[in-house]
């Protein structure tokens, strides 16, 4: 299955902004290393078109555990950071790869949706 991963960056500041000098530098490698992990992964790529929000499952990661709930993510001041398009076997299997982007535990969250097709 192929699934879409959106990445909000909820309270972690945006990099080149003033609010991104008070991430320590270990929080910065920490989450470059991550990000370059998942990068990594032979079922990641840039993506194709979203499905419908009523269709996601919003990931947070909240004191080391994946906490998962129906529906998009939901916060006004956050910016979309991206998105990342996975292979995954099952929901599980994406809500997995979603809890290992570093804004599910930093401040935002991360929106798993099937991809759909409108045409």
């Amino acid at each position: 299955m192929q699934f879409v991963l959106v990445i909000h960056h909820g309270t972690y500041p945006l990099p080149g902004t003033p609010g991104a000098e008070s991430v320590s530098a270990v929080e910065k490698k920490a989450a470059y290393a991550d990000w370059a992990a998942v990068s990594a992964m032979e079922n990641v790529a840039g993506g194709p078109p979203l499905g419908l929000p009523k269709d996601a499952t919003t990931v947070r990661v909240e004191n080391g555990s994946t906490v998962r709930s129906e529906g998009p993510f939901r916060d006004a001041t956050s910016a979309v950071g991206g998105f990342l398009v996975v292979e995954a076997e099952d929901l599980e299997a994406a809500v997995g790869i979603a809890a290992r982007i570093p804004q599910a535990r930093m401040g935002g969250a991360v929106e798993v949706r099937p991809t759909a097709k409108y045409w």
